[in-house]
């Protein structure tokens, strides 16, 4: 090119940058000897190296007056002029606001029919972006997405990424709207690497904001706060404040969403005050009405009102009707909370109305659940399940429609409420079995999705529509395992449903009476935690802080629980006449959200007898588990010999160390030897028992038994938490068997026992408890064995080397455990060395060819390496629940005022050589203490509450100490009759 001409484009491409915006047009009349082939190429070129230098407005300006070029005839003059009267149209529809839709509508359609006549291509696409996102606010989606794609189609032609990635955004933000979250946060996906590609920082803090919001849908909040704390980074370094004032909001809403009301209200404070600033009236009307809702789940319901009317004013003055229905549903929840309730249907009705027109899918649902509640109280029960079912077929659309697992199982966490009233419904019109129905549906949904994968061989999708169990499949359920199904059904605070289905196919309901929680001012979720607490272990609240236990819950002298006596008054007495007689009839148990965490075989009656000493307990998220289960068992029976036993693997370093503090166990290795001479192999310890190892052999073996530390951790960020810790093969290799890797495996065991701390414990959810349990019945196996806490080594070894050996006396998995836990209790005081394993799953029996294993005590020795504070605190703990055999000893135990740990700790150590059962007891203690993931009490700390302990079992009423100890109990193993 000749560069006295190429110099003469770059002198009219610098006029064109720095005229006054809207005189581009006069700039190119002045020189119409420059309007030839070669100065839209040097136009473009000059655009991309602004581009690249980060000086976008630049760019896009260039690339305006360049679209002008690109569609020039030969009148020259008139094109230049048709474009700016198209730009005048296109800013003048910018200038105005959504009430004045003709308007808008009519600025930008004829700013497009411009644009296309001069071939202007990148306004023709700003155009259709600009009409889509008005049909957008107002509620079109379906038309909305026609502009965006062809938005989307013509920034591909002409390659400009820019608005290639805004219509990727727009496109996601449509497909939002209707509820289709996948296809949503797969558009913002594209969205966000097109902008961090070309440095598009504002583009990138608007996908991210819109993939948090996609997350938050799904009942995702860690992910959405993560995304959401991005966006606003960005929005402050780029001073982008209405991207800030979005994301403050979105914030406010997960943070809502996990119950932290008054961090909510924070957000949503700065939000109105960032929205009214910048004169942004939908983030006014959005914060406002987050602000009505965060008031009324604090129970300031007409301060709700009045932030809701605002709400409601604003969204029908901009025509958002989006909004407006949204404000018309939370103003119907303030007054059904208030008890006025045809208020609450007549704002619910208009909701309704607006969500339809609109299309948004979602948003019709909750109006839809919102109204049947409604109906509900009036007592309009006809209407009211019309309603309920509406919506909750809606929510089976649009959990149907995802594609992700995990994404299906986290939905249904925001949409458990259609199905809980509907049971009320159905239950108040007695429609009992109808009631279950629902009951079972609203449970294990993507878990039993998955589990029907596991049994194709064709990799043909699961028809979700089919899983599904009617009345005759459970009762059917209940025949072909002779046992008795007891499924429990959270409602509310003021309801609890419990079904028994019996081997015969009869089917009884019944309601708690939750009465005594409302007496002690505690919920069920607080009473069932304290009742951990009661027998040992420690809790924390949903702060993270840890729980602790007022005087009167403590065991009492008598033997008796309070707590374990409250739950059993609360979950086993309404449905007492309906249980087997017969010890060894089985019993299902169906837990349902918190009452996964509660030990059904400590359960305490009024007798002080142990649910287990009455019954053969097992549990199941659900039945429609139990017969996917059955299946695998049919598919793997007398499949394989071989059995794996794993015990205590060598510790990597990094789980000896902060925040684990774990040690090895010396007894858990013991414990495995026994089981494996029991089984007629070798087991696997120390530096052998590597991951590695252990992944190569589980797959060709019958019994996979692990008795290794177990942690909750959620190891990779998988979203499932929980792993197995087992021996490092190399540096780069910690050893833990986490959830995710054993989602791949393929398994053909009819059973895995983990003989760990807190194996059975996870993420509870509608969808059952995501952890470890969960994954190796996705792996294909049918029966495992779980622990819902660190029960401690010793009384593992001893519960599970008899539960091996009642399994070859021919007995049931079901009943060789609950045989097992009752020796076990035989030889230690506290529920908590012997409730902590539950059998989830096929109980059938599983012949074994065995060894009798001479199982004789080991002499006793508190553990080597036990510092004075581990002997010290696990001795208090003993004392918590102590009996009075062992209470009446305690004289001989004499501590002075200013004896330190040390001194206090020989002295427990020589009381305790005469008396090898407390001996046993304390060392069970002390390795429950080594079990990980706990800190330690300060020394002082740990010395205090010994002193009291000690106490206040010196002194306990109708128990004087005794003046010389008794002698030693026995400690020959009791099998039970």
């Amino acid at each position: 090119m000749n560069s006295e001409r190429e110099q003469a484009y770059l002198n009219l491409i610098n006029q064109l940058l720095t005229c006054p915006s809207g005189e581009e047009a006069e700039v190119l009349e002045t020189h119409p000897e420059l309007l030839d082939d070669g100065l839209v190429p040097a136009m473009l070129e000059e655009a991309e190296n602004l581009r690249r230098f980060g000086q976008l407005n630049n760019a896009n300006r260039l690339m305006n007056c360049a679209g002008i070029l690109l569609g020039m005839n030969d009148n020259t003059s008139v094109a230049v002029t048709r474009k700016a009267e198209a730009d005048r149209l296109f800013e003048q529809g910018n200038q105005a606001t959504i009430s004045q839709f003709p308007e808008v509508l009519h600025s930008w359609e004829q700013a497009l029919t411009i644009y296309r006549e001069i071939g202007y291509r990148q306004g023709e696409g700003a155009s259709l972006g600009q009409l889509g996102a008005a049909y957008q606010s107002l509620g079109q989606f379906h038309r909305a997405i026609d502009f965006h794609q062809q938005q989307l189609e013509i920034s591909r032609e002409i390659e400009y990424r820019q608005g290639e990635a805004i219509s990727l955004g727009n496109l996601g933000a449509a497909y939002y709207s209707l509820g289709k979250y996948q296809r949503a946060i797969d558009f913002h996906q594209q969205y966000l690497e097109i902008s961090r590609e070309i440095g598009y920082r504002q583009g990138e803090a608007n996908s991210l904001g819109n993939l948090g919001a996609a997350y938050y849908s799904l009942g995702q909040f860690q992910e959405a706060i993560d995304f959401h704390q991005q966006q606003l980074e960005i929005s402050r370094e780029i001073g982008e404040r209405q991207a800030k004032a979005n994301s403050l909001g979105s914030l406010g809403n997960a943070y809502y969403s996990l119950g932290q009301f008054h961090k909510a209200i924070d957000f949503y404070k700065q939000l109105l005050k960032i929205s009214q600033e910048i004169g942004y009236r939908q983030g006014e009307a959005i914060s406002l009405g987050n602000l009505g809702a965060a008031y009324y789940s604090l129970g300031q319901y007409q301060e709700a009102i009045d932030f809701h009317k605002q709400s409601l004013e604003i969204s029908r003055e901009i025509g958002n009707r989006q909004v407006e229905a949204i404000s018309l549903g939370n103003l119907g929840n303030a007054y059904q909370s208030l008890g006025q309730y045809q208020e609450a249907i007549a704002f619910y009705k208009q909701s309704l109305e607006i969500q339809r027109a609109i299309g948004d899918r979602q948003g019709e649902s909750i109006a839809l659940n919102n109204l049947g509640e409604a109906l509900l109280k009036t007592n309009q029960l006809t209407e009211s399940e019309t309603a309920l079912r509406s919506s909750i077929q809606i929510r089976e659309t649009l959990r149907s429609e995802l594609v992700n697992n995990d994404h299906k199982a986290s939905i249904f966490e925001t949409q458990v409420y259609a199905y809980r009233n509907l049971q009320q419904v159905l239950v108040a019109q007695t429609r009992f079995d109808e009631a279950l129905e629902i009951s079972e549906m609203s449970r294990t949904r993507a878990f039993v999705e998955l589990l029907r994968q596991t049994l194709l061989t064709n990799n043909v999708p699961a028809n979700d529509e089919k899983n599904q169990l009617s009345i005759p499949q459970i009762q059917q359920i209940a025949r072909d395992r002779n046992s008795t199904i007891v499924e429990y059904s959270i409602i509310d605070s003021d309801n609890l449903y419990i079904w028994v289905i019996q081997p015969n196919g009869n089917i009884t309901h019944r309601a708690a009476n939750l009465e005594p929680l409302n007496q002690q001012n505690q919920t069920l979720k607080q009473i069932i935690l304290k009742t951990r607490v009661s027998i040992g272990t420690n809790e924390t609240d949903d702060e993270g802080n840890k729980i602790q236990l007022e005087s009167q819950y403590n065991r009492d002298e008598r033997g008796r629980f309070p707590l374990l006596q409250l739950l059993h008054q609360i979950l086993i007495e309404p449905i007492l006449d309906l249980l087997p007689t017969d010890a060894n009839s089985p019993i299902i148990f169906v837990p349902h959200y918190d009452l996964f965490l509660v030990p059904f075989a400590a359960l305490q009656d009024s007798n002080n007898r142990y649910l287990i000493e009455n019954h053969t307990i097992l549990t199941s998220p659900s039945i429609q588990v139990l017969e996917i289960t059955r299946e695998h068992q049919n598919r793997v029976r007398g499949l394989r010999q071989a059995a794996l036993i794993v015990g205590d693997p060598t510790l990597a370093p990094k789980f000896k160390e902060n925040p684990y503090k774990l040690r090895q166990i010396p007894r858990a290795k013991e414990a495995a030897e026994a089981i494996a001479a029991t089984l007629g192999t070798e087991a696997i310890s120390g530096e052998k028992a590597t991951k590695v190892a252990i992944l190569d052999r589980m797959p060709n073996t019958r019994i996979v038994h692990l008795s290794a530390h177990g942690l909750l951790d959620d190891f990779q960020g998988s979203g499932i938490p929980g792993a197995i810790i087992l021996a490092p093969s190399g540096d780069t290799d910690d050893g833990a068997l986490n959830a995710a890797e054993i989602l791949q495996l393929k398994l053909d065991s009819e059973l895995v026992v983990l003989s760990a701390c807190s194996t059975g414990g996870g993420k509870i959810t509608g969808d059952g408890v995501i952890g470890l349990s969960r994954c190796f019945i996705l792996a294909r196996v049918p029966s495992i064995i779980v622990s819902l806490w660190n029960m401690g080594a010793i009384s593992a070894k001893l519960l599970m080397t008899e539960f091996y050996q009642n399994l070859a006396r021919g007995e049931n998995r079901a009943a060789a455990l609950r045989c097992a836990m009752l020796t076990t209790k035989a030889r230690f005081q506290n529920p908590k060395a012997w409730a902590a394993f539950t059998l989830i799953g096929e109980t059938e029996t599983l012949p074994l060819s065995t060894e009798n294993i001479d199982l004789r005590r080991l002499v006793m020795s508190l553990p080597d390496d036990a510092t004075p504070q581990e002997i010290v605190a696990a001795f208090t703990n003993l004392l918590k629940i102590s009996e009075p055999q062992f209470v009446k000893q305690l004289s001989a135990i004499d501590v002075g005022s200013t004896d330190n740990l040390n001194i206090i700790a020989q002295t427990i150590k020589d009381w305790c050589e005469t008396r090898p059962q407390i001996e046993e007891n304390l060392e069970n203690e002390i390795y429950q203490i080594g079990a990980g993931g706990t800190d330690s009490a300060a020394p002082e700390e740990i010395r205090r509450e010994f002193c009291e302990r000690l106490k206040e079992n010196k002194i306990r009423p109708g128990l004087p100490p005794s003046s010389a100890p008794p002698a030693p109990p026995t400690n020959n193993p009791q099998t039970p009759s």
